[in-house]
C-alpha cells in the first residue's frame, strides 16, 4: 500500500462507507480504475524475500 493518499479518494464520486468503498452512479472510468485497482493492491499479499505482509524486515532483527 502507499503512503500518499490515492487521487481517486478526493473525488466527489467516492464514498468510503467502512467495508463498501465505491463510486456513485456517473463516476468517470478513470476513477473507476483507479479504485479497482487500488483495491486490488491491498488483496495481493508483497510475499518478496525479508518482507512480512509487504513491510521490509531489515536483517539482522
Amino acid at each position: 500500500m502507499t503512503e500518499k493518499r490515492p487521487d481517486f479518494m478526493n473525488s466527489s464520486y467516492f464514498v468510503d462507507e467502512p467495508g463498501n468503498w465505491h463510486m456513485k452512479a456517473g463516476a468517470p472510468k478513470e476513477l473507476r480504475e483507479q479504485l479497482e485497482l487500488y483495491l486490488q493492491s491491498l488483496e495481493e499479499p508483497n510475499n518478496e524475500p525479508g518482507t512480512i505482509y509487504g513491510i521490509h524486515i531489515d536483517y539482522p532483527y
